[in-house]
């Protein structure tokens, strides 16, 4: 065989992250015509809708049962309930440009977390790798003039809490992998989405008296668009691909290919949106490439196939 499952993991990780980094640009158009809450709701509506047409048509095997929802439940509440409902509500108090500055810590919690849990072991290269990747995301933020007031500590402590969420997910998921069936965990994860987004997107529109409005963006073409990419690819492709992943990827490892997508959202602005460039973010996208490298490449360990699960 010429290409390892291996293989397939890190290419499934890197089309993760080009994923996620233009989602961003598409979450900027769907909320111009509803809240956070309406978006997150239509997105794992037209997720859920996808997963049964593929379900219908190409019948991918279901093995799941209640005690296995009982054990997967952890996982669907990290995400992506609390991950994407504390990022939606956090974007609110701050502006992309400073959230990414929160959510770029991601690869070292989950770094933390993988050593401290899943007893992962990590080489001074990858652990300088990894400060690298991060002083990469941060350098083009600070450079753009990004600065914290005492107003915005909601944001930041709601940001805070989407990331430690994501990368207790990572954790989780990469001893899950070991035991579950990566299609049970993603259409878990997917109705899990749908039914609490819409559960609070319905109860807030009840509260405001505005039900009727419920379906009107979807009356906008470009509102379409972006809730279908965000439900189908940046949703249900991109939970089957960091569940494959984590199958093979040591969550450290994987945590990193996170600060990608920060740099993708910035060129994909700067080709899409015909946002301005400058040399700073060229400085740190090198940065950020380099360090996801190092992490990768420079693995001084041996790989155990039998990798313990804890």
């Amino acid at each position: 065989m010429i290409f390892s499952r291996k293989f397939f993991a890190y290419l499934s990780a890197v089309l993760f992250a080009t994923i996620i980094g233009f989602s961003f640009m598409f979450v900027k158009m769907a909320i111009q015509y509803a809240n956070p809450l309406d978006v997150l709701a239509a997105r794992f509506s037209i997720a859920l809708l996808f997963s049964l047409i593929i379900l219908l048509f190409f019948r991918p095997k279901l093995s799941i049962c209640w005690q296995d929802i009982v054990h997967l439940l952890p996982i669907a509440l990290l995400n992506p309930f609390m991950y994407f409902l504390t990022q939606a509500l956090g974007l609110v108090y701050l502006p992309a440009s400073e959230a990414g500055i929160i959510q770029a810590t991601l690869p070292v919690f989950t770094l933390l977390f993988a050593s401290w849990i899943l007893n992962e072991k990590t080489s001074w290269i990858q652990k300088l790798s990894m400060g690298l990747s991060v002083f990469g995301v941060m350098y083009i933020f600070i450079m753009s003039g990004t600065h914290f007031g005492l107003d915005q500590w909601i944001g930041i402590i709601l940001l805070g809490v989407s990331t430690l969420s994501h990368a207790g997910y990572n954790i989780l998921a990469r001893t899950m992998t070991q035991k579950y069936s990566m299609i049970d965990m993603t259409y878990l994860m997917i109705f899990t989405g749908f039914v609490s987004f819409n559960v609070l997107s319905m109860g807030q529109h009840l509260m405001r008296g505005t039900l009727s409005q419920f379906f009107l963006p979807f009356t906008h073409p470009l509102f379409v668009l972006s809730v279908s990419y965000l439900g189908v690819l940046a949703s249900y492709i991109t939970f089957f691909l960091s569940n494959f992943a984590l199958s093979e990827i040591e969550a450290s490892k994987f945590g990193v290919f996170t600060n990608l997508t920060t740099i993708i959202s910035i060129f994909s602005g700067v080709v899409i949106l015909h946002e301005s460039i400058f040399y700073y973010h060229y400085i740190g996208a090198f940065l950020v490439i380099a360090g996801v490298i190092g992490v990768n490449v420079f693995d001084t360990r041996k790989e155990n196939k039998n990798e313990p699960v804890v």
